[in-house]
């Protein structure tokens, strides 16, 4: 009788170790801007120069969310230049314009590697050349098609991740695996309980973005518990983690 409580303790503590763990990390790696007014959102120059770069470009972008929602999760956008364009145009979802009764989404030109008020994104997709100018005009046509253009909510969606998952399944060729912080990225549309994963790369099921599970070749393993993802990316060589992301494994 001992020996079985014992074990039930153990299994419930692995996933408060985990958890713990990522806590740590993720505090590690971000710091809480007091006012948004004065964070930076100064560009980086990792994107690549119109100027010297005449193919065609798609990626997307994450960066830790503003203040403390930064601890626990990411805002994501996608950002494209056709060929020969002399600049980007960026897709996004703004919570603020929601809550002010406004359209949500974003559509604009502009520089898509800027600081997302402080913190520095990553590219976590970038596909380029032939065939791209034509993927583009499907990201556009899915980005217009988001139904949830009026409405955010931080958890567990429809927020800036469930947009950019939204468009990314209908454009498979982007193979975008959004990290584990990506809150918001399992809420599937009209309530769906099955989908494709955002990669294109497998399935997922998901209640309503706060339990679910998910299979793809990008993305590996991932189950999520309120809104919390673990994972192992078994291809890649990593962990993924509430708060701290995707972990590589012997330097991968």
């Amino acid at each position: 009788m001992d020996r079985s409580r014992n074990k039930r303790q153990i299994w419930l503590a692995i996933p408060l170790i985990v958890i713990a763990v990522g806590a740590v990390i993720s505090f590690g790696r971000h710091s809480v801007m007091a006012d948004w007014r004065t964070a930076s959102r100064e560009p980086l120059g990792i994107a690549p120069d119109p100027a010297t770069t005449k193919e065609a470009v798609a990626q997307v972008y994450t960066a830790r969310a503003f203040s403390w929602r930064g601890y626990f999760g990411v805002h994501s956008w996608i950002a494209v230049k056709p060929t020969g364009a002399s600049g980007f145009i960026t897709y996004e979802i703004i919570g603020w314009r929601a809550y002010r009764g406004g359209n949500a989404l974003v559509i604009q030109n502009g520089v898509p590697d800027r600081r997302w008020f402080g913190a520095e994104p990553t590219v976590v997709a970038d596909v380029r050349g032939k065939g791209v100018d034509d993927v583009i005009k499907r990201i556009d046509t899915a980005a217009r098609s988001y139904p949830y253009t009026e409405h955010y909510t931080i958890w567990p969606g429809p927020n800036s991740n469930t947009f950019t998952a939204f468009v990314a399944r209908q454009v498979p060729e982007l193979k975008l695996d959004l990290p584990p912080t990506a809150i918001g990225k399992d809420y599937l549309p009209d309530g769906k309980l099955f989908a494709r994963t955002p990669s294109g790369t497998g399935y997922q099921v998901s209640l309503f973005g706060l339990l679910g599970v998910l299979l793809g070749v990008e993305e590996g393993i991932e189950i999520n518990i309120l809104g919390l993802t673990f994972g192992v990316d078994p291809m890649h060589l990593a962990v993924k983690l509430p708060m701290a992301g995707r972990i590589g494994l012997i330097g991968s």
